[in-house]
């Protein structure tokens, strides 16, 4: 029986499909790379905005008209609208959030045994989905209460996965000749709370790198909270990816309050100038949402002005996109249509502005490249592309098909957030 796994949304997402099709391939399945030749099609979807739901939705209609027999829908649209997504033909089996770690269990109707005995090399999956980086999922669910926010009501409480676990996936990505792992969670810095002891992400990341040989360690989107000194002190070590996205949502600070975000603007600021005093070229990057009810000329003037000082290196802009079940679906000042569109627009010609400003100071220098993607075009050779440490995206030419390999590479030029350059091959 043949598998196929699809996603909509964050890396979170991604690192659960990850981990399914290590369940199926250990009881012997094989991963498709398509909808039309595989026998069950799994898709992990998203809700965290209207559009994503729309994503999620096209995706059950794509799989339908693939041809796929049986198609089992879950992450959160799926435990959001349950009802909404079985009704979609082709459709077998809603597995809500709750239940996700098991789905491999409830497909087949036996137990999954764990791979100790002989532990299964990770394979990247297969198609679309197909990653050097191995994404490990540590943590799941949020206690904070943003008035935005779906994934809590989706996802449930804070729960962290045991070190042990995460080590014992780090290992598999290992065998698996991995040279990325990325960790992953919906509130990475609150990894350990609900654990026995007084651990925290900066444990579990001391552990990791005192027991495993991965090349590289980076993190997923990380709350700007709760991160204290010694956590950037770590970064001293160069096995660790010197990139912190770092959700903003907005500049202003009013704004903020009405989000129930958990920092301010002068808070954001000290943090973003404590890392660049210890790594002054990591690249910083965040999440902005614009037109947020209650969203005046003023605030946003702020946001904007805020957004142009940090000067990131890259960055997602959303409108403000209503959720049924949040307390801000609920809130008066709504933000005109045309209006957001056009605060959007704004917003992101500032981050492309500081985007670039940052992508051109690498230019002329010698840089390291995970190579993600190859193609082999021309006589030229192999089409590569790949990225840094600090997660910069980089396309060359190769004499031979270098995936998965970290080469060094000489910045020739950038344009239109893409860097090129020169392989440097002893």
């Amino acid at each position: 029986m043949k598998v196929f796994f699809d996603s909509v949304g964050c890396r979170l997402n991604q690192a659960e499909i990850e981990k399914m099709a290590l369940d199926f391939r250990a009881a012997g399945y094989s991963i498709a790379e398509n909808a039309a030749e595989a026998d069950l099609v799994v898709i992990n979807t998203c809700a965290v905005t209207a559009a994503a739901s729309a994503d999620s939705r096209q995706k059950v209609r794509q799989a339908n008209r693939a041809g796929a027999q049986r198609i089992v829908v879950t992450g959160c649209w799926a435990t959001l609208e349950p009802d909404e997504a079985m009704g979609f033909a082709g459709v077998s089996a809603v597995v809500p959030n709750e239940q996700k770690d098991q789905l491999a269990s409830q497909m087949l109707g036996k137990s999954i045994e764990p791979y100790e005995l002989e532990p299964l090399e990770r394979d990247p999956l297969p198609g679309i989905h197909r990653r050097t980086r191995a994404f490990i999922k540590v943590q799941d669910g949020c206690d904070n209460h943003c008035t935005f926010c779906v994934t809590r009501l989706a996802r449930g409480k804070s729960v962290s996965t045991r070190k042990e676990s995460v080590l014992g996936e780090v290992i598999t990505a290992e065998k698996g000749q991995v040279k990325e792992i990325v960790l992953s969670g919906v509130h990475l810095a609150s990894w350990g709370r609900d654990l026995p002891g007084e651990e925290r992400l900066s444990d579990l990341i001391e552990y990791l790198l005192a027991n495993s040989r991965v090349e590289r360690i980076r993190l997923s989107s990380i709350e700007p909270w709760d991160l204290d000194e010694r956590f950037f002190d770590l970064w001293q070590n160069p096995r660790l990816c010197p990139h912190f996205h770092l959700p903003l949502q907005t500049g202003s600070g009013e704004t903020l309050q009405r989000m129930a975000r958990h920092n301010t603007p002068e808070q954001y600021r000290g943090l973003v100038a404590s890392i660049r005093s210890r790594m002054p070229e990591a690249a910083i990057t965040t999440d902005l949402i614009v037109g947020f009810p209650g969203e005046t000329e003023t605030e946003f003037a702020e946001s904007l002005q805020f957004v142009r000082e940090m000067q990131f290196a890259g960055g997602h802009v959303f409108k403000y996109s209503a959720r049924e079940g949040t307390p801000a679906a609920k809130f008066t000042g709504r933000v005109n249509g045309s209006l957001a569109r056009e605060r959007s627009q704004s917003m992101r010609a500032v981050l492309a502005e500081s985007e670039s400003r940052y992508q051109q100071q690498f230019l002329g220098r010698t840089v390291n490249v995970l190579w993600e993607s190859s193609s082999q075009l021309n006589q030229r050779g192999w089409k590569l592309h790949g990225l840094t440490e600090n997660y910069l995206s980089v396309s060359a030419w190769g004499k031979r098909n270098l995936w998965n390999e970290i080469n060094q590479v000489r910045i020739t030029e950038v344009k239109g957030g893409l860097l090129s350059g020169e392989i440097l091959e002893s």
